[in-house]
């Protein structure tokens, strides 16, 4: 039998790059998906993020994989956007059993702590750290009143080490891994898991149409590919990690083969914090 069998599946930044290919991943293994994304540009983000078009593209193959889909084009900086978004999804499935809070930005990145401004600051914390907190609080109480119910939270190993110049970045995903124990100890009396994966350098592979490492790159001015020929030399294991072995880790965490794992994080980033 397929391991999300008759579950329902929300991935947030579904349009592309992880999200994509978590969405995908739960699709094949028989979830019915809600795939939310802004679908837009955002002023302060400089470059583009998901279009609609994109996240069409997930819908269309989530939907070859045989599930049912819904789209929803919400930012997770906006609380009553995030409300409308889950009230759409329980009216359509009834039920959402498992929560991917995959949403997040790398930049505005690229500078020293101390040149930071403040909005550049808040606008951070507000999609890659309070995103997830606005998207927990709206889907917990229908999985705490069943007392099922597993969120896999996407930080980073920027959320376990630091890195120069992305100070924002790093502050906000150690505080994602923070709120996923402080969440998972709130739930786990009532069967509600919350596990953060914390990918290394992922490839930007055309098939999900991703662009993380490209975006890093251009935050510090480097060529893409130095930038990476330089990550791979940093990796124990000599490659980048793939998008699919990200969704490896999020498929085991959304089932029940974890049903006694939370509050924990799981490091797919071929060796690279072990040192």
């Amino acid at each position: 039998m397929s391991r999300l069998q008759g579950k329902t599946v929300l991935v947030t930044g579904a349009g592309r790059g992880l999200g994509r290919i978590c969405a995908v991943r739960c699709a094949e293994q028989g979830a019915d998906l809600v795939l939310l994304d802004i679908a837009a540009d955002r002023p302060g983000v400089p470059y583009p993020l998901a279009s609609a078009d994109q996240l069409e593209r997930t819908a269309a193959l989530c939907r070859e994989a045989g599930a049912a889909t819904l789209t929803v084009a919400a930012d997770v900086s906006s609380s009553e956007q995030v409300a409308g978004a889950v009230e759409a999804a329980l009216a359509r499935y009834g039920r959402i059993d498992v929560l991917v809070n995959n949403a997040g930005i790398a930049a505005p990145s690229g500078r020293a702590v101390h040149e930071i401004t403040d909005d550049e600051w808040q606008l951070m914390l507000d999609v890659d750290l309070s995103g997830a907190w606005r998207m927990i609080r709206a889907v917990a109480p229908g999985m705490l009143a069943r007392r099922s119910g597993s969120i896999v939270n996407i930080a980073s190993t920027a959320g376990l080490v630091g890195y120069r110049h992305f100070a924002a970045y790093v502050a906000a995903k150690h505080a994602l891994v923070g709120l996923t124990k402080a969440a998972a100890l709130d739930f786990a009396p009532l069967r509600v898991r919350v596990n953060a994966v914390c990918p290394g350098s992922v490839r930007d592979a055309t098939h999900v149409e991703g662009r993380m490492l490209t975006e890093i790159a251009r935050c510090l001015d480097v060529d893409v590919r130095d930038h990476e020929e330089a990550f791979v030399t940093q990796q124990p294991m000599n490659s980048l990690v793939e998008p699919d072995d990200v969704a490896g880790a999020v498929l085991w965490l959304a089932g029940e083969e974890s049903r006694q794992v939370t509050g924990t994080t799981v490091t797919v980033d071929g060796g690279f914090t072990a040192r």
